[in-house]
């Protein structure tokens, strides 16, 4: 197996590690320091903002399996692209952003995914991340290595309160236009996509599917599940032990009809898809993703390449 590193700084590096930990391909997330000209920093130098450094993460990754470009498209992703002076409530150099490369391929797909986002007129101001060569790496203390996981509590409330959560909701989810998807879709990928409802079980397209293939977000494409991973629950709907790609599913507490659940939603669409329990098979994790067969789209293996999702034929390999 070869692996690439990927050096991005996006603010504080307790937030950027989450968006891009369990995907496929990564191997290792390492925060750390970089970009300036004190050797072996500490994070109370790299604050003083007197080293030249940035609170960066550097990734491991396979690029067979996780593309470079799908990186950098997440690192956008994870910032505000526009702001010269950190980010969010942090302020200061050591929290500004960059897109370090290590070799000139990387550079080339950095600047045209820069460009492109800058054609895209999200933002009204220029994008001002810069794309610059990578330096010395510098791991950071053994106390922000994997913050989000060692004190989540704390994580949650910090990627809250620092505008970051917010940022990310208003200026990087979908707004897709209520009356072209209720024109474009059935009535009952309508209601069970955008009013959360739930299809009726044994009485859908994929519950019994057997054949090779991905399920993918019916209003985005993402990728979603695999066959691989799709067992019979005798539940009535299409159950799998994991996503292929855990950053495209977000999960959220759901107290209706009076249970406590887990919902689970796409991330760019923000679609209902279904709910998550603890009743899979324990020699797979133990969770049950229990979907909507109306809220996705199946791509059988033979299809994969000619409908756009070559990348993900290693599944299958």
């Amino acid at each position: 197996m070869t692996t690439e590193l990927a050096t991005f700084a996006g603010g504080c590096f307790w937030c950027m590690v989450e968006p891009f930990d369990e995907r496929p391909g990564v191997e290792s997330i390492i925060s750390g320091y970089t970009g300036g000209h004190v050797e072996n920093p500490t994070y109370e130098q790299v604050c003083s903002d007197t080293t030249g450094h940035v609170e960066a993460v550097q990734i491991t990754f396979n690029p067979d399996v996780m593309s470079y470009r799908k990186l950098v498209d997440t690192f956008w992703q994870q910032i505000d692209p526009t702001d010269t002076g950190g980010q969010f409530n942090d302020r200061g150099e050591s929290y500004q952003t960059a897109i370090f490369y290590h070799n000139e391929k990387q550079r080339q797909i950095a600047e045209q995914s820069k460009q492109e986002l800058e054609q895209s007129g999200r933002f009204s101001k220029p994008i001002v991340t810069p794309i610059l060569p990578a330096k010395t790496f510098y791991r950071a203390e053994e106390e922000h290595q994997d913050y989000y996981k060692k004190q989540s509590f704390h994580y949650r409330l910090y990627k809250k309160g620092s505008g970051r959560e917010d940022f990310i909701k208003e200026n990087w989810k979908q707004n897709p236009d209520k009356s072209e998807l209720k024109a474009k879709l059935t009535p009952t990928q309508y209601s069970v996509t955008q009013e959360n409802s739930t299809e009726r079980p044994f009485a859908n397209e994929y519950w019994d599917n057997e054949d090779e293939g991905i399920y993918v977000d019916l209003i985005s494409g993402d990728v979603l599940f695999s066959s691989h991973d799709k067992f019979n629950s005798n539940c009535g709907w299409p159950s799998f032990t994991k996503p292929v790609d855990p950053y495209q599913v977000e999960e959220k507490t759901d107290k209706s009809h009076g249970m406590i659940r887990t919902e689970v939603r796409s991330r760019n669409a923000d679609s209902h898809l279904g709910h998550v329990f603890e009743d899979g098979p324990q020699d797979r994790g133990g969770l049950r993703y229990c979907m909507n067969s109306a809220a996705m789209k199946f791509i059988p293996k033979d299809e994969m390449k000619e409908k756009g999702y070559e990348n993900y034929l290693y599944l299958f390999n």
